[in-house]
């Protein structure tokens, strides 16, 4: 049986213990939420101040030329580097939903013969909005398949392929590699959504066509952080972005009349991108700095484990919904619970924060680069305690996005 030293012991010999130690969390909390927003990086408070006040309250207009203008490739390197992608193949701005439409369009006019986008039915909702409105505006038809049922669809008529690599509800993850390989002997295309998996475990995307993801997840760059975006380097020059937009154009400042993309990844940009957003996301992505991802990943392996054995051994009337296997699930934990709303509520009051997906899932994140060992057992013992105390019962569910 595990006990709470146990944990303590893990969290002494942990490897990442000085990258956990860079983020700044409230005392008495136990926040298992970083899969919606990652915490804090204490020093990014620092480095916001300097750019607001140095570079832009003193450099103004200057600032363009003094590393605003290569901002945007700059953290985009730094993400691909933890995901597997080639330098220049990658740059952050826009949104998720917003990237996943540009690359989605541009595929689909690589594939014009083929009228089918392909999808799942536990891909994250905004996905499917966007790939709905894509086949709306290109002509296509969107086809929604269950997620073990992909693979097996993908044949001559699929333009694209666009899943989101971690399901955002129940922690399942798809075979990124096979997924690819497989759309690829069709002939077809594939996107994927690396919001839920990026700066949690390993990824070689470079196997892949195209890639989105947000920065305010794992990658802790704050609540609406910019997005990221990846195109490989064989389709960069035959990538059209259905946006024209002066930032993707190859000579921004000549201000022709007549769009010209720009040669490599910065014609997936559209317009100005967000230069103290892009700067927190930057400074947060120092937390990474030199930590290789394949101990990102061994860390969510073993919280995700124990939390799952902890379940098992000490709570009755949970459905656990994340696979069991490490290597068909991401970094959190989803249990269903006809009250989770209620049960989620007593946590919070409890000190441990984590999510609720409708109707009725638990969502417990387990973020490796901030989260502590200990912090497993503590938000399962306080599950204990409010089902054994029905405080449940007295808790009022907040309607807002925290649960």
């Amino acid at each position: 049986m595990l006990d709470r030293d146990h944990f303590e012991r893990l969290d002494l010999d942990d490897p990442l213990a000085a990258v956990t130690a860079r983020f700044h969390l409230p005392d008495g909390v136990v926040y298992l939420d970083g899969n919606s927003l990652g915490p804090l990086p204490a020093h990014v408070s620092r480095a916001l101040a300097r750019v607001v006040d140095e570079e832009w309250g003193e450099g103004l207009i200057r600032s363009w030329n003094r590393g605003w203008w290569e901002l945007a490739g700059e953290v985009g390197d730094v993400i691909g580097g933890m995901i597997g992608a080639p330098a220049g193949t990658v740059i952050a701005g826009d949104t998720t939903t917003a990237a996943l439409f540009k690359t989605t369009m541009a595929a689909l006019r690589l594939r014009p013969s083929r009228p089918v986008i392909l999808t799942d039915s536990g891909n994250f909702p905004t996905d499917l909005y966007v790939l709905e409105a894509a086949a709306g505006l290109s002509g296509a038809s969107l086809e929604v398949v269950g997620p073990h049922e992909v693979e097996g669809r993908i044949g001559d008529d699929v333009a694209v392929v666009a899943l989101t690599h971690v399901d955002y509800r129940t922690g399942r993850r798809h075979d990124l590699a096979a997924i690819s390989e497989a759309a690829h002997r069709a002939g077809s295309l594939v996107v994927w959504d690396l919001s839920h998996s990026a700066g949690a475990m390993e990824i070689d995307i470079a196997c892949a066509d195209m890639a989105v993801g947000c920065g305010y997840k794992y990658l802790n760059g704050g609540p609406g952080a910019p997005a990221f975006t990846y195109v490989s380097r064989d389709l960069l020059p035959e990538f059209t972005n259905p946006i024209s937009g002066w930032w993707g154009h190859r000579e921004p400042f000549a201000m022709r009349t007549d769009f010209e993309p720009a040669p490599g990844i910065e014609r997936t940009q559209v317009g100005t991108p967000p230069v103290i957003s892009l700067a927190a996301l930057r400074s947060a992505l120092e937390v990474f700095e030199g930590v290789p991802t394949r101990l990102l990943r061994e860390k969510s392996e073993r919280l995700v484990g124990d939390f799952v054995r902890l379940v098992d051994e000490r709570l009755d009337g949970f459905q656990l919904v994340t696979p069991r296997r490490p290597e068909e699930r991401g970094s959190h934990v989803a249990l269903s619970h006809p009250r989770a709303r209620e049960i989620m509520a007593a946590l919070i009051s409890e000190g441990v924060i984590g999510d609720v997906r409708p109707p009725h899932l638990l969502r417990f994140g387990l973020a490796p680069a901030f989260q502590r060992h200990v912090d497993v057992w503590d938000a399962v013992e306080a599950i204990r305690r409010v089902m054994d105390n029905d405080l449940w019962r007295s808790a009022v569910a907040p309607s807002g996005p925290v649960t």
